[in-house]
């Protein structure tokens, strides 16, 4: 069989999840990518709104997808390309999180996918202080120009999948997977009115009913640290970590705490030998530890990996990906 799987990028219009604006798609056979697509697209109606800080990343504004399809007009050529193939996502809980939102709101059945994550294999097969897509690209030897063109992102997540496979000798994809010992994720098919809303489209839903817009809100302390909870989910990419928050995020810090014990990580409060995630606000980016604007917990976090402890530095929209949530967010 070979390694085969197709891997996939999403950039979105707001905190929603279900905004998509552009989708790549990049697919693999025998460890080459043979071929690939893109679209960009409206998001779905009633959920289009354009964020600043979004368009701020990728680039794309409202006025580049007004003649474009919607999300709904689009999938159909999207789950033809992907096929029965696995995908492989960087952060894939994300990925596949806009799936499932977008055809919630688009009132859109669709199949289930089986997908991995090189977030998560990253972590395995790389020692590195980030493991955001330009650092672990960089790693594999994959070039990437242009973060956050998806379907540059969603290439460059191909040849990360291909690398850590050649490093690990694996022959196909469920080969790497045994080796690690993790089994395949899996979103399941989605019927309209028939399975529940996920938790992303019903938090949307509720922001829209309480006419919240989403700001910036700091906290005057650190509040409480609660119990990772360790029914979570295990293969989560947060699951097992140490995570300390440093500067102002979109949310209470207390609210930030919650969700990472939500998905099995222990929250504290100090850059200890026992922290393995730093979580990082002010606007923060992975590209930010290679320019010097970091702040205190953020060097010692430096500092602690080149002794070589393994902790790694995430961005607060990376975070709030992995959890789910729109980014800023409105915290109570």
């Amino acid at each position: 069989m070979g390694i085969e799987f197709t891997a996939i990028d999403f950039e979105t219009a707001n905190g929603f999840r279900g905004s998509a604006c552009s989708v790549g798609l990049s697919k693999v056979r025998d460890g080459k990518i043979v071929a690939e697509a893109s679209w960009l697209m409206r998001p779905p109606a009633g959920y289009d709104r354009f964020d600043p800080r979004n368009v701020k990343i990728h680039g794309i504004t409202a006025d580049m997808v007004a003649g474009r399809p919607r999300f709904g007009q689009v999938f159909a050529e999207m789950a033809d390309f992907i096929g029965p193939d696995l995908l492989v996502a960087h952060n894939a809980a994300f990925d596949l999180g806009v799936i499932r939102s977008a055809l919630e709101v688009s009132g859109l059945a669709g199949p289930a996918y089986e997908y991995a994550c090189t977030v998560i294999l990253s972590r395995r097969s790389y020692s590195l202080v980030s493991y955001s897509l330009p650092f672990v690209a960089e790693a594999a030897g994959v070039p990437l120009r242009h973060h956050h063109d998806a379907v540059e992102d969603a290439r460059a997540c191909a040849g990360i999948m291909i690398d850590i496979a050649a490093r690990n000798g694996a022959g196909s994809v469920a080969d790497l997977l045994a080796a690690f010992g993790l089994p395949a994720s899996r979103m399941e098919a989605y019927a309209p009115g028939v399975e529940p809303l996920s938790r992303a489209t019903l938090a949307e839903l509720d922001r829209q009913q309480a006419g919240t817009a989403g700001g910036w809100s700091g906290w005057p302390t650190e509040g409480s640290n609660p119990p990772a909870n360790l029914d979570a989910d295990r293969t989560h990419p947060l699951y097992g970590q140490t995570i300390v928050f440093t500067g102002n995020l979109g949310m209470p810090r207390q609210q930030a705490k919650n969700r990472a014990a939500e998905v099995g990580a222990q929250p504290a409060s100090t850059v200890t030998r026992k922290t393995t995630v730093l979580v990082v606000g002010d606007g923060f980016s992975a590209a930010d530890l290679k320019s010097g604007r970091v702040t205190a917990k953020a060097r010692k976090v430096l500092e602690l990996h080149s002794r070589g402890q393994q902790i790694e530095v995430l961005s607060e929209g990376e975070f709030l990906q992995m959890v789910g949530g729109s980014w800023p967010e409105t915290g109570a």
